[in-house]
């Protein structure tokens, strides 16, 4: 089976692009942020018609994140259970499958605008939240995928620029430190279990060439439990919707499992 993610900066602007990209890569399940949009509008019938279920959690103008699913969605959970926050960022369910109950969980992280600042400080307690939560969730369940914008550049690597943006917003001590110890409760970056191309992002800028000029970092990712470690076949970053007449600054980041 085959689990997506990607940021699509407004599904009022970019619907057609979603169902686009789902006709050439019919995936089992696809997590979108940054939805900017109320859940009365979200598209459930032209969704439908092209075959898949859906559950949203959305916000006017910002944030917003859905998911779409081949089979139905069940057990929904919208926002981090316990921490009070007034954004739609989180939405997790599960799909029943061939090997059994699998737990999506979808994040649009908190971006944090710079360190030093009260957003910053939102990001930290949100973050931890997130991480709280998540331990949880792995304990309920342990076949679990944590997918979305995480608005972290884990290492060096994800960033085209590490030395000059060095503890800039998404390359943090702090925000590095946050993503570790996601890893650290029982998750794998799935990206990273393959050789992967050098300078290999999955955000541009819309300013200065920045997709041309390939400026970008990784900053959207797929984490898998240890339950799916050994399943995933393949993990890859499809910039081929970056191309596309007014894109989302995002591309796709997609995950197969065996």
């Amino acid at each position: 089976m085959q689990l997506a993610t990607w940021n699509i900066n407004s599904l009022n602007v970019r619907l057609p692009q979603v169902l686009d990209w789902l006709a050439t890569n019919p995936v089992d399940a696809l997590g979108l942020q940054e939805l900017k949009l109320v859940d009365e509008k979200f598209p459930f019938a032209a969704l439908r018609e092209v075959g898949y279920h859906a559950e949203c959690f959305g916000q006017k103008t910002y944030n917003g994140v859905a998911i779409l699913s081949r089979s139905p969605l069940r057990d929904v959970v919208r926002n981090i259970p316990g921490h009070g926050d007034e954004q739609s960022r989180v939405i997790a369910a599960t799909l029943d499958t061939s090997d059994g109950p699998l737990r999506l969980v979808n994040c649009y992280f908190v971006n944090g605008q710079e360190p030093g600042s009260e957003k910053f400080t939102y990001k930290l307690g949100w973050l931890d939240a997130l991480h709280r939560w998540i331990g949880e969730e792995l304990q309920a369940h342990p076949r679990l995928v944590l997918m979305g914008d995480f608005n972290v550049a884990p290492e060096d690597r994800d960033s085209f620029d590490p030395v000059g943006l060095k503890d800039t917003i998404h390359h943090t001590v702090e925000e590095r430190a946050s993503f570790q110890a996601l890893l650290k409760l029982g998750l794998t970056d799935a990206y990273r279990l393959f050789e992967q191309p050098d300078k290999s992002y999955s955000w541009w800028d819309y300013r200065m060439l920045g997709f041309q000029k390939n400026r970008g970092l990784r900053i959207d990712h797929i984490l898998v439990s240890d339950a799916l470690r050994d399943k995933v076949s393949a993990c890859t970053i499809d910039r081929a919707p970056r191309k596309n007449p007014q894109p989302s600054d995002h591309a796709p980041v997609v995950v197969t499992l065996a």
